[in-house]
């Protein structure tokens, strides 16, 4: 009864990082490490977002302006004696999806962004006495991203400008505690993530139309940026209230401050020169606050075969405005999850999930995006072995 609530509160739960926040695609839960024995995991998902809004009073739309996308996710645990868990885990940790639609009249019309990532984890459980257990482990990290910006308009200037980083792979760390009491299903899980920072070549290319001579100019060269992918903060916890009844939830904090995109000619301020040494761009992608977000749950094992869970997720809004490629702020949604017990040893999770996106105001346009929603959809094979 245990296992097989506990993976459909399991998907549940991970269906809530589609769009945390930010960029944010995995929740980075320490969950598989308490699976009985050893274990594989499949997992497939996918979310699509209506994100879209106006300038003008409502006279001007943007259209819907993200993609779906899909993930997916592997892991492996092994039990590698009865203190020392092992397992590994390939997940998308963050991504992004935009595109303007052309021919609108918005602003910003046919601007496309994308940021590919691929994590590799590698972590163990430690089983101390008194219930108590430590974990750790080191997560490889490989990033890349695009940009297109047509008929970016400035004070003197109307730019195209594009952006192709380089892919890069560096790495970081994960730490944490945890305490269990089977008899009654409950756990709490405290994990601590840290942050990983890629030093990026970015091959930047700007034709410049300028008001005075000279009228054109075009920059076209390899410069470098750094960006931070953040540190985080989970809090994983369930506990048996009833029987054949758990309660679930989390609380993921993560440091979105240190994240941010600012090639160097985008953002560098010299505009004024003739031809300019930068564009004096806000960085594409900087946010202004950190988040929390919140998930709580029920499953609900139902007979042998069959169990189920709900969950609702919330992420509180910060009120300030928002870039371009990521105009969102919060979110509330609710999730449902089935388990069916195919065989003794193997599982099968089926999720769906609805998300109410949060209203934004972007920076220097003034974009205003309201009443945007999403849905998303997963499953989990499961197998014991």
């Amino acid at each position: 009864m245990k296992k097989i609530l506990m993976t459909a509160s399991a998907l549940a739960l991970g269906a809530t990082a589609a769009t945390a926040g930010g960029i944010e695609r995995s929740s980075q839960s320490v969950g598989i490490l308490f699976e009985k024995g050893n274990y594989a995991e499949l997992n497939f998902g996918g979310f699509s977002p209506d994100v879209s809004g106006t300038v003008g009073g409502g006279a001007v739309s943007s259209g819907d302006m993200t993609g779906g996308f899909g993930t997916y996710s592997l892991g492996y645990k092994r039990a590698l004696n009865d203190k020392i868990d092992f397992a590994l885990v390939l997940e998308n940790a963050i991504g992004a999806n935009v595109g303007y639609p052309i021919g609108t009249g918005y602003p910003i019309a046919g601007s496309t962004a994308e940021v590919e990532n691929m994590s590799l984890t590698a972590m163990m459980r430690y089983k101390m006495p008194q219930n108590f257990s430590v974990i750790g482990g080191v997560r490889a990290m490989r990033t890349s991203g695009v940009v297109s910006l047509p008929n970016l308009r400035g004070a003197t200037t109307i730019t195209d400008y594009d952006m192709s980083s380089s892919t890069e792979i560096d790495f970081g760390y994960l730490v944490g505690v945890a305490w269990e009491k089977p008899e009654i299903a409950a756990r709490v899980a405290l994990t601590y993530n840290s942050k990983i920072t890629h030093d990026f070549d970015a091959h930047e290319r700007a034709t410049i139309n300028l008001n005075a001579p000279p009228l054109s100019y075009t920059y076209d060269e390899v410069t470098d940026f750094s960006t931070t992918i953040p540190e985080s903060v989970n809090l994983e916890f369930q506990t048996g209230i009833a029987k054949d009844t758990l309660v679930f939830g989390s609380v993921r904090w993560v440091h979105w401050k240190q994240f941010q995109i600012s090639p160097d000619f985008y953002t560098a301020n010299n505009t004024s020169g003739r031809p300019p040494n930068g564009m004096g761009q806000y960085p594409l992608v900087k946010y202004q606050s950190n988040t929390t977000t919140y998930s709580l749950g029920v499953g609900r094992k139902f007979n042998d075969q069959w169990s189920g869970a709900v969950v609702l997720g919330y992420e509180g809004s910060s009120g300030e405005t928002t870039g371009q490629l990521g105009p969102t702020d919060g979110f509330r949604s609710i999730a449902l999850a089935g388990t069916y017990q195919a065989t003794e040893n193997v599982k099968v999770t089926l999720g769906v999930r609805y998300v109410d996106i949060g209203d934004a105001t972007t920076r220097d346009i003034g974009g205003k995006f309201t009443d945007n929603s999403g849905w998303g959809a997963g499953v989990r094979v499961g197998i014991s072995f």
